[in-house]
């Protein structure tokens, strides 16, 4: 799931290296916390939402198919150059 994840926010971004994704394992949920560069950020989120959203569903689509929860939150990153 974090590499369909990342697969999808590298092809977005023009910072591809300053991609962090991360899973964080609540009860039978698992969350992936996705940070990217500051100037990346409008790229990964699109207009009104429909880029993450879009990433978002098919995460849910993919865990669905596997039997699992997962939810994806994008993360402000605290460098502000």
């Amino acid at each position: 799931m974090k590499e369909l994840v990342e697969y999808v926010v590298k092809s977005v971004v023009d910072f591809p290296d300053q991609i962090q994704i991360s899973e964080v394992n609540e009860g039978g949920t698992t969350i992936l916390e996705l940070s990217v560069a500051n100037s990346d950020m409008g790229r990964v989120i699109g207009k009104s939402g429909r880029v993450i959203n879009s990433i978002r569903a098919i995460v849910q689509v993919l865990a669905a198919k596997q039997g699992k929860r997962v939810t994806l939150e994008l993360l402000e990153s605290d460098d502000r150059y």
